[in-house]
């Protein structure tokens, strides 16, 4: 392409923007245009320009730079593929992407040369223009499809076409075609995201598509060096981990009989951090995992402490996530400052014939894990430690304010609500917090030698996987589109159980066991301002129990329909879900849409639901940022600030913003969180796992103003709280939940 043909577009394309934004001045930005410089660098040139006049006052010009940035993403993919279109020929670009090792080979076995033509003529470049830069340009930095030198070949569009193509593609060839077009329409109208993982790897020659893994560790050798192992194949493939340490025995334990002999969690801790330090993903990022632990073990004040800055080096892990299991019967001590025993988990087993863990209350204020507590607590053969419940709190908050973390898991709200308890038990949550779905260790029984090979049996735990996708509220709820979205949404999170190859045998037992899906949102501060609704008042807690009623009630009945045509999960007999107990719970038989629900779980009873998990809501502020909307269920930082990533910084406003929105921006700092927990009790009674949920406190915060938080939380049935963030602290951002 000669440089005169380069250029021509670009004055035309000016112009264009200047009609479309009548209150910008486009006027020096038409003065640099020169033939002289590449194209690349003058489009970089006018982006930088854009972003300089961006401001509170002037937002649009975000959409100025994204379309700017997109020509030199034409101009890219063009020279690369030899095209004189934008948008070639779809099959062109799989087909030498396939021969260049970039894309599976399965695109093009499972679809033929026509339907992939055809599906190309579904592609709709005009919806392009929906980017903010920022959206647009972490978009092709980090997801668009490459050569191994860097080269860029895949558009947008063709990102989106690509996965809802791997998405389908197991699906019936009759009604195959219309679902892509359909998953297609979803994600490319901005309407929904993938995780980032699929949104990554979805179609490519690597990596695989769920978000994030939980790991139960047994309290042996062998089954702490196999997770770690597993681990580590789960971080390089992009997942995000988390791991429940609570049965292994604690320092100064017993080993064989010898006394003191055992070093405890933190040792352990230490191997878990160089794993996830070492074993990076695809060298986007390093490991990012979760540990949790019981408050009831004695390990737990080392634990609390362990990703403090100060203190002996050996005991801390700074680059593990921490969480603490807690059950109601603390919380209650805290609040009536009482003592609170700590054991040895191995001792216990020992001498009491139970797992502590393994208990939890089945009402509030009673049932078995207090019952086991007192019967351990007045057992003379077995040793405890006794501290003021209120000294661990308080070390819980110190290090919350100095790291963000601990986060908080509420066990026994979590198992009360848990729609297969008959199956299981839920020990932690993942590494953002968002994810409760049925535990357990797997178990090596035997290793033999057997026909010249070694031979190793094991029994495979419950081994939690995360596939979760998210609804943009502030498109889908203003276009009406919601109950024909998360028809197509599920089925997508559905197939991708189907079609993923997990690392670790057990996680790809347990993911078709359960079929659990994490359907989520984000947006819902954009959605407020848009619907003029203020964070702090009733009506934006009315909302959000009305929003989220409605979105569970489509998300649970696009699943008993999939359950019709495809199957029930397998152990979905003697399930919440089969008994109506689910229904019940949240009280949904005596809500003003009773008569719907009833119906909703009559049919549930007789056709079964093919997710034994449905929703979950993650942080997703990547894919978010993508979209052009807020993150997740959180109030917004600032108005206007700059995104810091690797290697840029880029100016970004709240989305929409303008002199009718502005009023309903306050700032996350500026909050009472109290309206955040009490929007968060309404919306987790119909959240069948759990919410990603931030408290954001200035740093002047008082001790007891924080507590008064946590407090509230637990007693208002939330299940679990992610990041303290401080106006203090510098959080290290989780991506492997975004969605």
């Amino acid at each position: 392409m000669n440089k005169i043909a380069e250029h021509g577009t670009i004055i035309p394309m000016l112009e264009q923007l200047q009609r479309e934004y009548r209150s910008l001045s486009f006027d020096l930005l038409l003065n640099k245009v020169t033939e002289s410089k590449p194209l690349p660098a003058l489009m970089d040139e006018l982006v930088l320009e854009c972003l300089a006049s961006m401001s509170e006052l002037e937002p649009q010009w975000t959409f100025a730079a994204a379309r700017i940035h997109l020509v030199r993403l034409y101009w890219e993919a063009k020279r690369n593929r030899e095209s004189e279109d934008n948008y070639g020929s779809l099959y062109e670009l799989i087909e030498r992407l396939t021969a260049m090792g970039i894309y599976h080979k399965d695109l093009l076995h499972s679809y033929s040369r026509e339907e992939i033509e055809v599906l190309g003529t579904f592609i709709q470049p005009a919806r392009d223009d929906l980017f903010t830069y920022i959206g647009i340009k972490m978009l092709s930095d980090r997801y668009l499809a490459r050569s191994h030198t860097g080269d860029l070949f895949e558009l947008p569009q063709e990102r989106f076409m690509v996965i809802a193509m791997t998405l389908m593609k197991k699906e019936t060839k009759d009604k195959r075609i219309e679902l892509v077009k359909e998953a297609y329409w979803a994600m490319s109208s901005l309407y929904m995201t993938v995780a980032t993982p699929t949104l990554s790897n979805a179609g490519k020659n690597w990596g695989q598509l769920s978000s994030c893994f939980i790991d139960t560790v047994d309290d042996s050798l062998q089954s702490i060096y196999n997770s770690n192992t597993d681990i580590a194949n789960l971080s390089k493939n992009g997942g995000g981990i988390g791991v429940y340490l609570g049965k292994i025995r604690s320092r100064g334990s017993d080993i064989k009989g010898f006394k003191g002999a055992s070093s405890g969690v933190i040792p352990w801790m230490k191997q878990l951090n160089n794993t996830a330090v070492s074993v990076d993903q695809l060298g986007q990022r390093q490991g990012a995992v979760s540990v949790y632990l019981d408050v009831w073990h004695k390990d737990i004040f080392s634990f609390i402490d362990a990703k403090l800055n100060n203190g002996d080096e050996r005991y801390r892990t700074h680059d593990l996530f921490t969480g603490i299991c807690i059950p109601d019967l603390f919380m209650e001590q805290v609040e009536a400052r009482g003592d609170w025993n700590l054991f040895d988990p191995h001792e216990v087993r020992k001498v009491m014939g139970y797992s502590l863990e393994d208990f939890f209350d089945e009402k509030k204020g009673e049932g078995s894990f207090r019952e086991k507590y007192e019967e351990c607590a007045s057992n003379k053969n077995l040793s405890k430690e006794t501290v003021p419940a209120i000294e661990i709190m308080k070390s819980i908050m110190r290090s919350q304010l100095e790291t963000g973390t601990p986060f908080m898991f509420y066990r026994d709200e979590v198992n009360r609500k848990n729609p297969n308890s008959h199956a299981g038990m839920v020990y932690c949550t993942n590494l953002c917090t968002e994810i409760t779905q049925n535990q357990s260790a797997t178990v090596q029984t035997e290793e033999q030698f057997k026909d010249g090979r070694i031979i190793i049996e094991k029994i495979p735990g419950d081994f939690v996987v995360c596939n979760l996708s998210s609804i943009n509220l502030a498109r889908a709820i203003p276009h009406g589109v919601l109950e024909r979205l998360i028809s197509i949404q599920v089925r997508m999170l559905d197939n991708v159980i189907d079609i993923n190859t997990i690392p670790v045998v057990q996680g790809e037992v347990t993911n078709k066991k359960y079929r659990a899906i994490g359907l989520g949102t984000f947006g819902w501060h954009h959605l407020l301002a848009l619907e003029k609704i203020k964070w702090e008042s009733d009506e934006a807690i009315k909302y959000a129990d009305e929003l989220y009623e409605e979105i569970a009630y489509q998300a649970i009945k696009a699943s008993k329909e999939l359950a019709g045509e495809k199957g029930a999960y397998p152990v979905f007999r003697g399930s919440d879900w089969e008994s109506g107990q689910y229904f019940a719970k949240r009280d949904y038989l005596a809500a003003k849409n009773k008569q719907k629900w009833s119906s909703l779980m009559q049919e549930v009873a007789e056709k079964g639901i093919r997710n034994g998990y449905v929703m979950a809501i993650a942080p997703n502020a990547s894919t978010a940022l993508i979209a052009g909307s807020t993150p997740s269920i959180d109030p917004i930082f600032r108005k206007f600030y700059s995104e810091e990533k690797k290697n840029y910084r880029i100016p970004v406003t709240a989305p929409d913003l303008n002199e009718n929105t502005t009023w309903y921006y306050k700032s996350a700092y500026f909050l009472d969180q109290e309206w955040s927990i009490k929007q968060n009790e309404v919306r987790q009674k119909h959240i069948d796992q759990a919410i990603s949920f931030n408290f954001y406190i200035p740093n002047t915060i008082k001790a007891k103003e924080l507590l008064h938080l946590h407090l509230t939380a637990w007693k208002r049935n939330l299940k679990t709280t992610y990041y303290v963030r401080s106006t203090s602290s510098e959080i290290e951002e989780c991506e492997s939940c975004s969605s």
